[in-house]
């Protein structure tokens, strides 16, 4: 019987919710191929999690809770996964495709000698093999990719996947902490977040987004209104970061963020193809632009041919009475 092992990414003590959701599908693999379920946890004052873990399906937890690992150090993190999946013989090894995610992937995969499908929207078990499925050319096709060469490293794209409580509990295996000055070749000293008081881009489940149609910076307060009723994330296309309008982190698009909330509302945005790549595996797409021709249009569930300006502060007031 093989193993599949999940890295289940935290922060500041707290699991994130895609960690959650990759750690649900691999209950949903080790069911449908016999195999069994291990996560592995890292960093500082993270015994607590343990118990969460269990209660989504994981049968073990390696757990690696030391005050060195209080700080993300990509090498070593990556190190202590490696010696994990070698302990486990684990033949899959699923990750979020988050920032930090994508960056242990890689390392792991060149660690460990592994295949790497990243950025995967799908996941079967068929006779012997892991399908995936994932999207190609700026997200205009799929693929379907079978992995037959193992041990092979997943990433799991964000809000795609559901996160199910099964109940339980998993047994703990502390994992020995043992770092060279070569595994934390590079460190942080240092971090310097905003808060905003809104959720995070890629875990929102609305996302309200504003783009060159927005006119300037000054012109976000209206967005900003709509998500804060909405308890909704603010994103933004690439032409609006580009023109100072908004920081880089609300970008969304290929070389942005890339996102899959309930609901996007896209204000002010043409849709330039590698916008439509960071958020058309989003559920409900509601588009908002004076042009009828936008390429947005062509992936909205909703459409809506009107000046934001009007329709941005009529949809706030409809959806505060609603919310009322």
């Amino acid at each position: 019987m093989g193993q599949i092992l999940v890295y289940a990414e935290q922060r500041d003590g707290q699991l994130k919710s895609y960690a959650l959701e990759a750690i649900s599908e691999g209950r949903r693999l080790a069911d449908a191929s016999g195999m069994t379920l291990s996560v592995c946890l890292i960093g500082s004052g993270v015994s607590g999690l343990a118990a969460t873990i269990g209660s989504y399906g994981a049968e073990t937890v390696y757990m690696a809770d030391d005050a060195s690992l209080a700080t993300y150090s990509p090498g070593a993190y990556t190190k202590l996964l490696v010696d994990t999946l070698k302990s486990s013989s684990a033949t899959v090894v699923l990750l979020s495709s988050s920032s930090m995610g994508r960056e242990i992937a890689a390392l792991l995969a060149a660690k460990a000698n592994a295949s790497l499908l990243s950025d995967v929207i799908g996941t079967v078990w068929e006779s012997d093999h892991l399908v995936v499925k994932r999207p190609v050319y700026a997200g205009k096709a799929f693929l379907r990719i079978a992995a037959k060469r193992f041990p092979v490293i997943v990433t799991l794209r964000p809000n795609v996947f559901a996160a199910d409580e099964k109940g339980g509990s998993a047994a703990i295996e502390k994992l020995a902490v043992s770092l060279s000055e070569k595994d934390a070749r590079v460190t942080i000293t240092g971090t310097s977040m905003k808060d905003s008081g809104r959720p995070e881009l890629t875990e929102a489940s609305i996302i309200v987004s504003g783009g060159r149609g927005m006119g300037g910076p000054e012109n976000y307060k209206i967005i900003e209104e709509l998500a804060d009723t909405f308890g909704a994330a603010v994103g933004a296309s690439r032409a609006a970061v580009d023109a100072g309008w908004r920081p880089h982190s609300d970008q969304v698009g290929q070389t942005g963020k890339t996102v899959s909330p309930n609901l996007y509302i896209a204000c002010g945005i043409s849709g330039a193809i590698q916008h439509l790549a960071g958020m058309n595996s989003s559920k409900c797409i509601v588009a908002i632009n004076t042009d009828p021709e936008a390429p947005i249009f062509k992936v909205a569930d909703y459409g809506i041919v009107a000046d934001l300006f009007e329709v941005v502060p009529a949809l706030n007031t409809a959806a505060k009475e609603l919310l009322a």
